[in-house]
């Protein structure tokens, strides 16, 4: 099986090439440089270390949300585009999803945190299972919704769990988050922090293996919100 896996949903950029269960090809940048002016070069020069061509594949694999309105509409714009040259299909993996999956394998309560701005984060919750850990079980799905309403949760239902932290906005709430979870709060290190495609490409190789995949016509990002633009827009259709 070959996938090729983008994720364009922060401001990490990240391009991973799959083949039969190893990640033959992986290219990040976070150098704040836009996705429009690096994903087409990282694919072109991921494919070229796995040394295959596009034609080869059988999938690819975007995060399809949530995160920046923005990099998730280059991300879907460009595999859409590759879907259609390689006549394969999409395989959409959950942004939050492939951030947990940084930590497969691990035991304790995974809860992936991303900034959406206005008081409010991106977050879901998950845990592991199976005999490698790497069958990934989603205990609370993705929401937007105020950091602390996040752990008021995870104190009410998983009081006696170690939590680990990881995503962008660690770098926010780092010490709210601290400070309510106290010693039961695990803070990833960078390197295990952000979007990485190669949990994309991970997650995407199961879901296509189930059949969890979709045309390249069909596929759009998940944004949990509307974007600022339009709700400028309602607001002064309201009168606000």
């Amino acid at each position: 099986m070959k996938i090729l896996a983008v994720d364009s949903s922060g401001n990490t950029a990240s391009v991973a090439v799959y083949i039969d269960g190893v990640i033959t090809a992986l290219n990040s940048v976070n150098n704040n440089k836009t996705h429009s002016q690096t994903l087409l070069p990282m694919i072109e020069h991921a494919m070229k270390q796995a040394g295959i061509d596009v034609l080869e594949l059988n999938a690819v694999a975007a995060a399809e949300g949530p995160g920046s309105f923005t990099g998730l509409r280059i991300g879907a714009s460009t595999v859409k585009g590759l879907s259609f040259a390689a006549g394969v299909p999409v395989v959409p993996v959950s942004t939050l999803a492939a951030l947990a999956y940084n930590f497969a394998g691990m035991g304790g309560i995974i809860c992936p945190v991303m900034d959406a701005r206005r008081g409010q984060v991106y977050s879901a919750v998950y845990s592991f299972s199976g005999d490698c850990g790497d069958i990934i079980n989603e205990i609370y799905g993705p929401r937007a919704l105020a950091l602390d309403e996040v752990l008021d949760t995870l104190c009410d239902n998983h009081p006696d769990e170690r939590v680990i932290f990881l995503g962008d906005g660690v770098l926010v709430h780092e010490n709210r988050i601290r400070e309510v979870m106290r010693d039961r709060a695990y803070i990833a290190l960078s390197h295990q922090r952000f979007q990485s495609a190669a949990s994309v490409a991970m997650l995407a190789a199961q879901m296509y293996e189930a059949g969890k995949y979709v045309d390249g016509a069909d596929f759009e990002p998940i944004y949990l919100r509307l974007s600022q633009a339009e709700r400028e827009r309602m607001e002064k259709g309201s009168g606000k």
